[in-house]
């Protein structure tokens, strides 16, 4: 089994097989240098791209430097990832023909502002990297906060309107 690097339509640059692979096959073992979630925050905080992957723990992060970094996202992925004994594997969910353009489902739970857009282009696309948990989390808290901004402005008007009186 083979990979290669080269464009997508998907982002940029993608991974791809180069023969055929069987389902819950092994594709590639996402390596680098581990570093804390703090370290890779300050290490990256003006960076547009990274490489990262978060470790289980919440805690590490592998600082990609393999052929699985380009692997890009898709909301209907043909491969899956899995963490054994601190190792993070990408395995397929199906069988992939050769020069298939190989995709996991990110389900981003960290990035501060980013809106994490999605460009898989599936059928089901959910617009976002980010995990359906953490697209409900971040509704969930922008819908709190504009319920906070309405009611100070509500107590404002409120006011004007009292020192009118």
């Amino acid at each position: 089994m083979g990979l290669i690097i080269r464009s997508s339509a998907i982002h940029a640059a993608g991974c791809y097989t180069t023969s055929a692979l069987r389902k819950g096959q092994r594709v590639a073992e996402y390596t680098g240098r581990r570093i804390t979630k703090d370290e890779a925050d300050a290490l990256y905080e003006d960076s547009l791209v990274t490489y990262l992957f978060g470790l289980g723990d919440g805690q590490t992060v592998i600082d990609g430097h393999c052929a699985a970094m380009f692997i890009n996202h898709s909301c209907d992925p043909n491969c899956e990832t899995e963490e054994v004994d601190g190792r993070i594997w990408i395995k397929a969910l199906r069988p992939l023909a050769a020069g298939e353009e190989i995709t996991y489902d990110y389900h981003l739970y960290d990035g501060g502002d980013d809106e994490a857009l999605c460009n898989c282009g599936a059928e089901k696309c959910r617009g976002s990297m980010y995990s359906a948990q953490e697209l409900k989390r971040r509704k969930a808290a922008t819908k709190k906060t504009q319920s906070r901004i309405a009611h100070r402005n509500e107590e404002k008007r409120q006011m004007r309107h009292k020192n009118k009186s």
